[in-house]
C-alpha cells in the first residue's frame, strides 16, 4: 500500500507554525502592555485595542499566502474583513466608553471565533488544529460574555484583554503540534 502526500501540506504547516509562534508572542506582549492600562479607557488604551484586530488582519493575510496550496482562502478573507470592521468599530467605540468597546470586542470574538473554528475543522488533515478548533469555540463563548459584561454596573476591559492569553496559549500548542506535519511526517 502506498500513501501519497498531499502537496503543500508540509510547506503550509511550516508556514502556519511560524505564524502561530508569532501570534503567540504578539498576544502575550500585547496583553502584558495593555493589561495595566485596562482600568481606564484613554487614547492609548483605545489605540492598543485597535491594534489587536489589525494584527489579526495581518496574520490572516500571511495565512492566505501560506495556505493557498491546501484549500480555499475564502474564510480567511472573511476573517480579514471582520477584523478590519472590528478595528474601525473599536476606534469609534473607544470614544463612547467601555460598554461600547466590550460590545464591539464581543461581537468580533464571536464571529472571528466561528471562522477560526470552521477553518480549524477544514484543516484537520494537516494536524495540529484541535487547539484552533477549541480556541474558536471558546472565543464564541467569551465573545458572548463580553457583550453581556457591557451591561454590568461597572464594566471593565480586563477580561477582554485577558482573552488574548488563552488564545496565545492555543496558538503555541498548535504551533508545537504542527511540527510533525511541517517536517513532512
Amino acid at each position: 500500500m502506498t500513501t501519497v502526500a498531499v502537496p503543500g501540506i508540509s510547506t503550509t504547516a511550516a508556514a502556519l507554525r511560524r505564524l502561530y509562534f508569532g501570534r503567540f508572542a504578539f498576544a502575550i506582549v500585547w496583553a502584558a502592555v495593555t493589561f495595566p492600562l485596562a482600568k481606564h479607557l484613554n487614547p492609548l488604551t483605545a489605540a492598543l485595542l485597535v491594534i489587536y484586530p489589525l494584527f489579526d488582519v495581518a496574520a490572516a493575510i500571511v495565512d492566505v499566502r501560506a495556505s493557498r496550496a491546501t484549500g480555499s482562502p475564502t474564510l480567511l478573507y472573511v476573517n480579514v474583513a471582520i477584523s478590519l470592521l472590528a478595528a474601525v468599530g473599536l476606534g469609534i467605540a473607544g470614544a463612547s466608553g467601555i460598554p461600547a468597546v466590550l460590545r464591539v470586542w464581543g461581537a468580533w470574538a464571536v464571529v472571528a471565533g466561528l471562522v477560526q473554528l470552521i477553518v480549524g475543522v477544514t484543516r484537520r488533515r494537516m494536524g495540529g488544529q484541535w487547539p484552533m478548533i477549541i480556541s474558536g469555540g471558546i472565543s464564541v463563548i467569551a465573545g458572548g460574555s463580553f457583550f453581556a459584561a457591557a451591561s454590568a454596573d461597572n464594566p471593565a476591559l480586563t477580561n477582554a484583554i485577558g482573552y488574548a492569553i488563552p488564545g496565545a496559549i492555543f496558538f503555541l500548542i498548535a504551533a508545537i503540534r504542527l511540527g510533525r506535519a511541517a517536517k513532512g511526517n
